[in-house]
């Protein structure tokens, strides 16, 4: 992880303005110098980035700010070190740590309470104050943020302005440039309007230019949405949803030429260069630019139709599905700007005084493309991918502003050492390079150029996090809020949605919120350029939406059909798992489901707990059933649990996100030698860390893992004890009725329906070697 002190600099100044008085000059002087040298950040890269392309003259030494940090950077600041206390051999290493620690500390974790209490926020009581310590952070530090442009602030050191590139403003204003001035393509789009039969095919054109109709658009807002089923070769069964007229299935394209895909002149030529790195030797000679599913994914994402993915995989697929969206988010951009560019050359040679209503080509505000990613890293990729697919050849680079300042706040350190502890691959690939997740950034493309940190109302794309657009959407009654630059976005992509689900979903909802409503401010928008599908608040119909993740959640199901109206429709990959992730599970060990009964959804939580305390911890209450893990997926779940075994004057101990490593130290060892005989376990905290936890012998599922291979993760820690060949294993999992999805990728979807529509309340499950 990056280093640095944000915003040290200017606390320390603060505080001796207040006391100079009393300090000499000369002393005054020496202490700012050596705050000045120690504050300066260190030079950071992942990505190899052409620096041919980059305008370095019009940058600074005062460009480079040091990396930010936010809450959950905090929260994963140990992810990319590998101290003592983190290694795999935590029985010598937890042991020497502790050692360091005072005799009373640990003589007081007879309460198994006392070592974590000093430091850690999570042994507070109230649920809401602890799960809502990031939200206030983030609000107090949305307040005192000004509007647009990349996040350069500290919530620990306080705020520095946020840097905007304002040298460039002209040289990318869609307003004063015209399309003559775009060498290479004016030709193109001439000859392109002398077609208009071409142009009329032109999916862009089909979608942007549909006008919808009042009728239509209650239809919309009123009546369900007709479905129909098709199986395509590699994305598998799909489902297409429309509302306004009997839904159309595509068919797939076994073939596709990259000429009738409409795409803008200088990506014909680029993709299949730039997409080389994923085509086999199997590829057809006639379809040698896409892979088998970045084929059919373009092929609808090129309809303008919603769509939902939820077997993305880091390992596999990722790079394959980033590659086509940026792909069409690009495309869309540059045929938008090219359109907005051909209008103002006519606008300009037309008769002064003439008043046309052709030229309606533009939205509220100019921010076509949002782009929601977790990690830093994520945005370096994608803004890589995109300055790859706009150079056309070795000699012909484009200009990149402020490039040398986004790979040093974007980049990681390449003389940061990898741990040494041993990851799943798909954890490797997840938290691949920097991973700070507080960040956004606008970026403004011309065919020859592209500007990074645009301020956002100057910007075609946008890159964020979750948490870094709630920081600057803000909350209702904050002074300096601001999301009129949402008004007219046309494509949203939520790309990892999975990993939002453990940030924090209040970000993704609070963004759905916010986006395609009215600005509440002009912005010096020309109104008569403006699309009446934006003047008549009509721009969530026409928002493609595509949400990639890697499972199927309610969460983010409930998001793609409730926050979602494109008038084209939807279209969902709806895969069922034939096997469950229980098939990995390689130690042999009973596992036995537990259904319980709740009325409706809201009920399940309490009635999970009452169904807990009540019928499953009684038989585990006994000394023989020690060494007993807890897998809780939910916080709030876990504070409860917590707080009952702390009343109930249990012997436990208790890791989670937000324990410090002293105390997950003491945790596992206190754990393994059977000092404690439970131990509640976060599934946030393995999402983060991934631990193997030592000493299992008993393990109960309080609820399904969000994360299917969770499950079996967890149970093959077993094999870690080193007495398990003699022991009695055991595993519980509770389930309702509400967790079909989650189960079914536990066990499978056969065992699943027989499991719901059994009269049984018990099933019985073993795996492993007879």
């Amino acid at each position: 992880m990056e280093g640095g002190v944000p915003g040290l600099l200017g606390s320390h100044v603060l505080c001796l303005s207040l006391c100079s008085d009393t300090l000499s000059h000369s002393r005054l002087c020496i202490f700012l110098k050596e705050l000045r040298v120690s504050g300066r950040p260190e030079a950071t890269q992942v990505c190899e980035l052409s620096e041919t392309s980059d305008k370095s003259s019009a940058e600074s030494d005062s460009e480079t700010e040091v990396e930010q940090v936010s809450v959950y950077r905090k929260l994963l600041a140990t992810l990319k070190t590998s101290p003592e206390s983190e290694s795999e051999e935590e029985e010598d290493e937890s042991e020497s740590e502790e050692a360091g620690e005072s005799e009373t500390e640990m003589d007081s974790e007879g309460s198994q309470e006392t070592g974590e209490a000093g430091g850690s926020e999570e042994d507070k009581n109230d649920v809401l104050d602890q799960e809502e310590a990031t939200d206030t952070a983030e609000q107090t530090l949305a307040q005192e943020q000004a509007d647009g442009g990349d996040t350069s602030c500290d919530p620990s050191h306080g705020v520095t302005e946020e840097f905007t590139d304002v040298k460039h403003e002209s040289e990318f204003s869609l307003e004063t440039n015209f399309m003559e001035e775009e060498s290479g393509d004016c030709n193109a789009d001439k000859r392109e309007s002398t077609s208009s039969q071409a142009f009329s095919e032109d999916p862009f054109k089909q979608h942007m230019d549909k006008e919808l109709e009042e009728k239509e658009v209650e239809k919309m807002s009123t009546l369900p949405k007709t479905s129909s089923q098709s199986k395509w070769p590699r994305l598998g069964q799909l489902t297409f949803s429309s509302t306004l007229e009997k839904c159309k299935t595509l068919k797939a394209e076994k073939e596709v030429d990259v000429k009738q895909l409409y795409l803008h002149k200088p990506l014909e030529s680029t993709w299949p260069k730039v997409n080389k790195q994923f085509l086999s030797s199997a590829n057809k000679p006639s379809d040698p630019s896409f892979t088998p599913l970045q084929r059919e994914l373009f092929c609808i994402m090129n309809t303008y139709r919603d769509l939902f993915y939820p077997e993305r995989n880091a390992l596999t697929n990722g790079e394959e599905i980033r590659h086509a969206y940026c792909l069409h988010a690009l495309n869309h951009v540059l045929k938008a700007n090219a359109q907005v560019l051909s209008n103002n050359a006519k606008r300009r040679d037309q008769k002064p005084g003439t008043d046309n209503d052709d030229y309606r080509d533009q939205g509220l505000t100019r921010p076509k493309v949002l782009m929601i990613v977790p990690f830093r890293e994520c945005a370096l990729r994608i803004v890589h991918i995109f300055i790859s697919l706009l150079e056309v050849n070795d000699k012909r680079k484009i200009d990149v502003s402020n490039k040398k300042r986004f790979k040093g706040e974007f980049g990681s350190d390449p003389e940061e050492k990898p741990p040494n502890l041993k990851r799943p691959e798909d954890y490797e690939a997840v938290f691949a390079g920097n991973i700070d997740d507080h960040f956004r950034i606008g970026v403004a493309i011309l065919q020859k150029s592209m500007r990074l940190y645009a301020p956002f109302y100057s910007s075609d794309i946008i890159i964020a996090s979750p948490l870094g657009m709630r920081t600057i959407i803000g909350a209702e009654g904050e002074k300096k809020r601001d999301f009129d630059f949402l008004s007219s976005i046309e494509i949203l992509v939520i790309d990892q949605a999975d990993i939002y689900l453990m940030q924090n979903w209040e970000h993704v909802l609070h963004l759905m919120k916010h986006i395609n409503l009215l600005p509440r401010d002009s912005h010096g928008v020309d109104f008569s350029r403006v699309r009446m599908l934006n003047l008549n608040n009509w721009s969530k119909y026409y928002r493609q939406t595509l949400l990639f993740s890697s499972l199927q959640d309610p969460q983010i199901n409930s998001v793609f059909n409730k926050h979602c109206f494109n008038y084209v429709g939807q279209v969902a990959v709806r895969n069922v798992p034939l096997s469950g992730s229980i098939s990995h599970v390689v130690v042999q060990l009973p596992h036995v489901f537990r259904r319980l009964e709740a009325e409706n959804v809201t009920s399940v939580i309490d009635t999970r707990f009452q169904f807990f305390i009540d019928k499953v911890l009684p038989e585990y209450r006994d000394a023989i059933m020690s060494h007993t893990l807890i897998y809780v997926p939910s916080y709030f779940d876990y504070v409860r649990l917590r707080n009952y075994f702390k009343k109930e004057e249990l012997n436990f101990t208790h890791i989670c996100e937000y324990t410090k490593k002293a105390g997950v130290c003491r945790a596992r060892r206190f754990f393994l030698k059977g000092e404690k005989q439970f131990l509640l376990f976060t599934e946030r905290f393995h999402f983060y860390k991934r631990y193997t936890i030592k000493g299992i012998r008993n393990l109960i599922f309080y609820e399904l893992p969000t994360y299917s291979h969770f499950y079996s993760e967890i149970c093959n820690m077993m094999k870690a004890t080193d007495n398990g060949v003699d022991a009695t294993w055991t595993c519980t999992v509770l389930y309702s009725k509400y967790d079909a999805q989650k189960l079914a990728a536990v066990v499978g979807i056969d065992r699943t329906a027989q499991m719901l529509q059994s009269k049984k309340n018990v099933h019985l499950f073993v795996t492993g070697e007879n």
